[in-house]
């Protein structure tokens, strides 16, 4: 996104820009000197170095070129790597992308890190603050630890838990501390809070980032079976699906709900950026939809080509800081498993009709009739006779 001025307006002072230069007057530390040039060239103390995945806008990176360095993150394409801000990265990932090669990302080699150190240490700081994305994410975090134990001056490394604008935010108002003469403490405790800063996002497709071993294979199954299209975000450094929305269209009205619902929350204070690879267009709607949400101009930014090799083409997210943290956005509940539908009751056996009263005779009359019928026989109309007194045998 182009960040110049427009031509009516006179342009901006040497120093931070955008919404860091609007927060310059309510932020000036006390006794500090109120104009730059009257003290001559700055010099931090303490310098700032942080990687590439921050987002950091390109314009905004050049006029704080002398005590911020940005480490690249390098890309690999099969077996090609990349890096960013020497190579082409975009136009090769989304070619690598759609010809279904092989992309995978890695951290920076330790050395990288440490000329970052060594340079910012010929340019005259004292103390270095290594601020990047979340250790759960990349290994860039170790890769600072192991070369800070070999620069030439201190430096301490901080995990933001986070990642893009949401990381990159921290990193700019550690910048414009620093540029007032903030002390390391002070400093770090401002990076630190970039875990308090969300970044919400949706992808086309789940299989890039199953691919890298960012979610589970299962979560990726079942939004490719079901056409579930979840709207991702950032908890304590992992990503997890913060809503399930059936439709893509859906799912970017849900981006923009989210997120002017938040900014709402946070207040006056809050910075929004959207991030975007391949689809500008629809990143310039969602800038328009939030518009009226900050105070401040809220940022296109196209996605670091190392968070676009896990996400793939496609990607929009929205990146938010400042004003006061809400709630942390949970893990979506899973749904709930319908019920089993209840199996029908059988059918009662039907009971026996009750004997009647009469039945008595009927069964007298089946007994008589069933009787042997011959000569000598009595007759079933007829009641045997009663019998007699005994009589004595004759001889």
């Amino acid at each position: 996104m182009d960040q110049s001025q427009p031509a009516h307006q006179p342009p901006r002072p040497p120093g931070p820009g955008g919404w860091i230069g609007r927060l310059r007057g309510r932020r000036q530390r006390p006794g500090a000197p109120a104009s730059d040039k009257a003290q001559g060239p700055v010099v931090l103390p303490v310098g700032v170095v942080t990687d590439s995945a921050a987002a950091l806008p390109e314009a905004w990176v050049g006029q704080h070129a002398q005590f911020l360095r940005v480490v690249p993150m390098p890309v690999m394409v099969d077996d090609q790597i990349f890096s960013e801000g020497t190579d082409d990265v975009p136009t090769e990932l989304a070619l690598g992308l759609a010809m279904g090669k092989a992309v995978r990302t890695s951290r920076p080699a330790p050395g990288q890190m440490l000329r970052a150190y060594q340079d910012l240490a010929a340019a005259g700081v004292k103390e270095i603050i290594s601020i990047h994305l979340s250790g759960a994410l990349s290994g860039t975090v170790e890769a600072a630890r192991l070369a800070a134990e070999s620069s030439p001056v201190p430096v301490t490394v901080v995990d933001t838990l986070t990642v893009a604008l949401a990381e990159g935010f921290a990193v700019m108002d550690v910048v414009e501390l620093a540029a007032a003469g903030a002390p390391l403490q002070e400093l770090r405790a401002v990076a630190e809070r970039a875990a308090e800063n969300h970044v919400y996002f949706a992808v086309p497709s789940l299989d890039q980032l199953r691919r890298g071993g960012r979610i589970g294979a299962l979560a990726s199954v079942l939004g490719t079976l079901l056409n579930v299209k979840p709207i991702l975000s950032v908890s304590d450094g992992h990503i997890i699906a913060h809503e399930k929305v059936r439709t893509h269209s859906r799912t970017l009205a849900r981006l923009v709900a989210i997120a002017r619902q938040e900014a709402a929350e946070r207040g006056a204070e809050v910075r929004l950026a959207v991030h975007y690879f391949g689809n500008q267009e629809a990143a310039e709607e969602i800038v328009q939809e939030l518009a009226g949400a900050s105070a401040f101009e809220v940022l296109a930014i196209p996605v670091p080509a190392v968070l676009g090799a896990h996400t793939g083409a496609g990607v929009l997210a929205v990146a938010i800081a400042g004003g006061r943290e809400p709630a942390a956005p949970g893990p979506v509940r899973p749904e709930p498993k319908p019920k089993p539908a209840p199996r029908p009751k059988p059918e009662p056996r039907p009971k026996p009709e009750p004997k009647s009263r009469n039945e008595a005779p009927r069964r007298e009359a089946r007994r008589r009739t069933a009787a042997p019928q011959g000569p000598g026989a009595p007759s079933a109309h007829t009641p045997p006779s009663a019998p007699g007194p005994e009589q004595p045998e004759t001889r």
